[in-house]
C-alpha cells in the first residue's frame, strides 16, 4: 500500500514493503531527487562467536531513495568473502583489525599449522564496511585493507571483489579518497617493506578512460604520482585520511603507529591486530605537504605536537600559504571506547574520552624565508591566528588555531573542497563518543547552529548542494538517526542547511543501525529513477531483521 505526496504538502505517507513501513512528514523540496548510500557495521555475531570491537562488526549498506516527496529505504549485507566464510562456518574464521579468528578446535594438527603461517603474512578481509567510492560510473564499499568491493547502488547487490595491489603497491588504503574537477579519484595507501622501503603512496584513478586504451577499466590505468618514505620502516603511521587542494596534499605522519613485527606475530601470540597499535606521546607529528604537479614533498620540515587525527574537514592556499582543518585528539582513547565489551546500556554515561576532538586550523608556509629568525612566526595570515614557528635546522613548529571543542564526522559543501570555505556540517560529541546533535560551524563567524532531540544518535551529515545554488549553505542536510528509545523508531532527518530546520522526517519501522559514512547520488548519476525499490524485495526485509543491535 502506498500514499503519495506532492512536495511542499504536510502529510502523512505509508510505504508498505513486506514489513517495513516508512512514515514521512513531508515537506522535501521538489529538487531533491536521488539515492542516499550508508555504510557502517550491522552483525557483531555469528553463531557462537562475537566480535570484540564496533568496528569489525559485518557491513550493512543502507540506502535512502528519494524520490517526488516519497523516501523508499533498503537495507541489506555486503555478501563479501568474510561474510561468506563466516555464514557458511556459523563462526567467526576471518579475522578482523580487533578480533583474531583462532582455528576451529576440530581441525587437525597440519590445517593448524597451515593457519598459524598464513597470518604471519596476513591476507586482509574485505568486510568493506566504512565508506562507499565512486570510480568512473561504478560504486564501491571501501574499508582500510587493500581491498573495495563494487556493488550495485540500486539494489545494493555485492559484485567483484578488487585489490588495489594489483593495480598500486599497498598493503592499505584510506576510505577516504577525493575527487578533483575532472572525477579523478586521488587516494593514499601505505605499501609496507615494498623494495626495502616503507612508503605513504599517492596515488589518482581517472574517472574516464580514452576510446583507444588497453582495457576501460579506469582501476587499470591507477597512476602512483608521488610518495613520501616513512620515518620509520617496521612502524608505520596509522591515517584514516589526508587532505587536498588545488596543488597540494596535506599528509600527516602521526605518532599513532602500526608496528609491523608485532603485527606479524599477533596470530601466534593470541592477540588481535588492534593490540599493535599504539600512540606515542613522546614523538611529534609531522606535516608532509607534497606538490601534485611534481609529485615532490616541499623541503621544509613542519612539525607539530603528537596528535591524532581520524578526519582532516578541508585544505586551501591563501596568499604563499596552505590552510588545513583537521578534528584532532589528543591521544588515541577514541579506538579502545568501541570494544563491544564497553558498549552496553550504560555506555552513554560511563564512557569517557580522555581527548575532546577539536576542530584545529594549521597555516604553512609554502616558500619560508630563510632570512626569518629563529622563534619568529612565518605566518602572516589575517584570517588565522595559526603560527608557523621557524627553529633551527630548518625546521618549522607549527601552532594550530583552536576553532571548535566537541564534533566529529564532518562533511563540507564538497564544491569548496580544496578551497576556502566557510561551514563545516559536522556531528556533535563531547567526552562520549556517541554523537547528540548535529552541527554546522561558521568558521568565519565562529558561530554554530544545532539540531538534536533527546534519545536520538545522529549519523554523518551529509550536504547536498541546491541546483543553481549561489550561498555554499545553500541545500539539505540528510543524517540517519538512532533512537536510544525501543519506543521510537529510527528515521531519515531532512533538514535546511541554512536555517538548519526540520524539513522532513522518513521513520523506517525496521533496525537500523548507526553507520559510519557514504555518499549522495543524483538521479542523473545513479539513474535510480528506474530502479526504485518496490514491494517485489523479498531479501531486504530478512537483512534488516537479522541484524542485531550491539
Amino acid at each position: 500500500m502506498q500514499h503519495s505526496c506532492r512536495a511542499g504538502d504536510v502529510t502523512f505517507i505509508q510505504v508498505w514493503f513486506g514489513r517495513l513501513f516508512i512514515h514521512l512528514l513531508c515537506r522535501i523540496p521538489s529538487w531533491l531527487q536521488g539515492t542516499l548510500l550508508r555504510n557502517g557495521p550491522g552483525m557483531h555475531t555469528v553463531g557462537e562467536t562475537r566480535y570484540n570491537h564496533w568496528f569489525d562488526g559485518l557491513a550493512l549498506l543502507h540506502s535512502f531513495t528519494i524520490r517526488d516527496g516519497e523516501v523508499y529505504y533498503r537495507s541489506k549485507y555486503l555478501r563479501s568473502d568474510t561474510y561468506n566464510a563466516n555464514t557458511k562456518a556459523n563462526r567467526i574464521v576471518v579475522s578482523e583489525f580487533g578480533t583474531m579468528a583462532h582455528p576451529d578446535p576440530c581441525k587437525n594438527m597440519f590445517s593448524k599449522a597451515f593457519s598459524y603461517l598464513s597470518h604471519t603474512i596476513p591476507d586482509f578481509t574485505d568486510n568493506c564496511l566504512i565508506n562507499i567510492m565512486k570510480c568512473g560510473e561504478d560504486f564501491y564499499a571501501t574499508t582500510e585493507t587493500n581491498y573495495i568491493r563494487k556493488i550495485n547502488p540500486q539494489t545494493l547487490e555485492t559484485l567483484e571483489k578488487v585489490d588495489y595491489r594489483n593495480y598500486v603497491a599497498v598493503n592499505l588504503a584510506t576510505s577516504h579518497p577525493h575527487y578533483d574537477a575532472a572525477g579523478n579519484v586521488l587516494n593514499m595507501g601505505t605499501s609496507i617493506m615494498d623494495k626495502g622501503k616503507t612508503k605513504y603512496v599517492i596515488f589518482k584513478i581517472p574517472a574516464t578512460v580514452p576510446e583507444d586504451a588497453k582495457g576501460k577499466n579506469p582501476l587499470k590505468h591507477t597512476e602512483v604520482f608521488g610518495s613520501i618514505t616513512s620515518r620509520s620502516l617496521l612502524s608505520p603511521s596509522y591515517y584514516h585520511s589526508f587532505g587536498v587542494t588545488e596543488n597540494y596534499i596535506v599528509f600527516l605522519e602521526q605518532p599513532f603507529k602500526l608496528d609491523v613485527l608485532k603485527m606479524s606475530t599477533a596470530y601466534i601470540r593470541g592477540v588481535n591486530w588492534a593490540s599493535c597499535l599504539a600512540f606515542h606521546r613522546e614523538d611529534q607529528t609531522y606535516i608532509h605537504i607534497i606538490d601534485q604537479r611534481t609529485g615532490k614533498p616541499v623541503p621544509t620540515q613542519f612539525y607539530t605536537d603528537p596528535v591524532v587525527v581520524f578526519h582532516h574537514v578541508n585544505a586551501y592556499e591563501e596568499d604563499g600559504c596552505l590552510v588545513f582543518d583537521v578534528i584532532a585528539y589528543e591521544d588515541g582513547s577514541l579506538y579502545q571506547l568501541f570494544h563491544l565489551a564497553n558498549l552496553n546500556q550504560d555506555f552513554e554515561e560511563n564512557s569517557r574520552l580522555t581527548s575532546v576532538p577539536t576542530l584545529r586550523r594549521f597555516a604553512v608556509p609554502l616558500d619560508v624565508d630563510k632570512n626569518a629568525e629563529v622563534g619568529s612566526n612565518v605566518v602572516k595570515l589575517a584570517s588565522t591566528t595559526a603560527r608557523a614557528l621557524k627553529e633551527k635546522d630548518d625546521r618549522v613548529y607549527c601552532q594550530p588555531e583552536l576553532l571548535y571543542e566537541g564534533l566529529e564526522l564532518p562533511r563540507i559543501n564538497y564544491a569548496h573542497n580544496g578551497k576556502p570555505y566557510r561551514y563545516v556540517f559536522a556531528a556533535e560529541v563531547h567526552w562520549s563518543p556517541i554523537p547528540t546533535k548535529i552541527l554546522k560551524y561558521d568558521v568565519l563567524t565562529k558561530s554554530s547552529l544545532k539540531w538534536g532531540q533527546e534519545h536520538c544518535w545522529p549519523a554523518e551529515p551529509l550536504f547536498v548542494p541546491m541546483p543553481g545554488a549561489k550561498d555554499e549553505d545553500d541545500g539539505i542536510i540528510l543524517s540517519a538517526i538512532v533512537s536510544t528509545d525501543p519506543q521510537k523508531l529510527p528515521f531519515l532527518l531532512v533538514l535546511d542547511a541554512k536555517s538548519f530546520t526540520e524539513l522532513a522526517r522518513a521513520t523506517i519501522d525496521a533496525e537500523v543501525h548507526l553507520d559510519l559514512h557514504g555518499l549522495f547520488i543524483p538521479d542523473a548519476d545513479g539513474d535510480a529513477r528506474e530502479q526504485a525499490p518496490s514491494q517485489e524485495q523479498p531479501d531486504r526485509v530478512p537483512d534488516c531483521q537479522v541484524a542485531p543491535r550491539t
